[in-house]
């Protein structure tokens, strides 16, 4: 037992030595400071605002479609014996201009029988002309009095004056089916179909083609019918159109000139219809061509209203907006909700002229709740806050 004892009281006396200092250590050392946590507040971008007049735009978006479009159709029977060059889907052409051909002769054959039994016929009136004048001349001389209409052949006369307007309606519908041979454009246009070919029999009524008129374009515009409040003619109006082709975005004007004035079922939309000159720019009023089956953005010019404010969208939640206090802090403020879309919103609120809002949408905060405004080092009190800059969406 002894030599055990000397062996572990060095290292008992180690130990108890270590632990009587660590105890004398943490009594009198130095009391550490409790730092309070840095608070860590909101950075949100900042706009001081101002009351303005807006022209509103109603945005809308359609396809640009002929406003005249037709079916070449076949008003006579026979085999197609021409066809213009020009008569093949995407080619130019004028009104009046020929574009098939249908076999003429069976035509002109009865165009002259028709000639000839209206000579006929007239010669067999003048012939019974004659007649009457005879017999009016011997009726004379043997009864007195008023002699019978059929003594006087008045009957034959009349029939063969039928003949003779019988004789000219075969002979005026001869001359149409002869014209009726040559299918020509009936306006100014694009051919954008062709289902007929060379040497084909074709009969009355068979579809030849489609042409499409280049004089006068229309879009057809999709709009809520809330939204007409804020036209002041849903029938004319300044309509702007643009169209993304390759890198480049193409714009033309175009006319409102009519609503279709019933509510679309499967939309619920109502159409306004926009019409623009010259689509093709064949005459040179447009800019630039816009092909039929463009699709095209529309922006049309509504109202004007005064005392507004134009924010983005993400700006205004559930009709309140941020404000921002002199001190960074923020108050949650009603506002009545004019108009929105899905990019803008125009607004009426209780602001003063460079009054700060918040465009950061900030979630769960509250009213007295402080941030920080980006582009500044550290809260501000001064109210003009030149990091601000001044919301203008001028006609948006």
């Amino acid at each position: 037992m002894g030599l055990w004892v000397r062996r572990l009281l060095p290292i008992m006396t180690i130990i108890v030595t270590v632990v009587l200092i660590a105890v004398l250590l943490q009594q009198f050392a130095p009391e550490k400071e409790e730092k309070a946590p840095k608070e860590v507040l909101p950075i949100v971008e900042a706009v001081a605002v101002e009351q303005q007049s807006y022209q509103l735009t109603l945005r809308s978006y359609g396809v640009v479609e002929p406003k005249r479009q037709t079916q070449l159709v076949a008003e006579v029977s026979g085999r197609l014996v021409q066809l213009a060059p020009e008569f093949v889907v995407g080619q130019q052409v004028k009104q009046g201009q020929l574009l098939a051909q249908i076999e003429p002769a069976d035509y002109r054959a009865d165009l002259i029988q028709a000639q000839a039994n209206l000579a006929q016929a007239k010669a067999q009136l003048q012939e019974e002309v004659a007649r009457g004048q005879v017999a009016k001349a011997e009726w004379r001389g043997v009864i007195e009095g008023i002699p019978p209409e059929l003594g006087l052949r008045k009957p034959q006369l009349a029939k063969e004056q039928a003949n003779v307007r019988s004789a000219e309606a075969t002979l005026a519908r001869a001359k149409r089916n002869l014209e009726r041979t040559d299918i020509r454009a009936p306006f100014d246009g694009i051919i954008s179909q062709r289902s007929v070919d060379l040497g084909q029999y074709i009969n009355v009524s068979l579809n030849l083609g489609v042409i499409k008129g280049t004089d006068m374009a229309q879009i057809r515009l999709p709009v809520a019918p809330a939204e007409l409040a804020f036209l002041d003619n849903a029938e004319q109006g300044h309509v702007r159109l643009s169209h993304q082709y390759g890198d480049k975005v193409l714009h033309w004007n175009a006319q409102l000139v009519r609503s279709e004035g019933v509510i679309n079922p499967d939309n619920r939309m109502i159409y306004l219809v926009a019409e623009m000159a010259d689509p093709y720019n064949l005459n040179g009023q447009q800019p630039q061509a816009l092909q039929y089956g463009a699709f095209v953005n529309a922006e049309i010019d509504g109202i004007e209203l005064a005392g507004l404010v134009n924010l983005p969208r993400h700006a205004v939640r559930s009709e309140r907006i941020t404000v921002i206090k002199p001190d960074n802090t923020v108050e949650l403020r009603a506002v009545e909700v004019v108009r929105a879309d899905l990019e803008q919103v125009y607004i009426r609120a209780e602001l003063a002229p460079g009054e700060r809002l918040s465009l950061t949408a900030l979630n769960g905060i509250d009213n007295g709740r402080k941030v920080k405004v980006a582009g500044e080092d550290q809260p501000s009190s001064d109210s003009s806050n030149a990091n601000a800059q001044m919301v203008t969406v001028g006609g948006q």
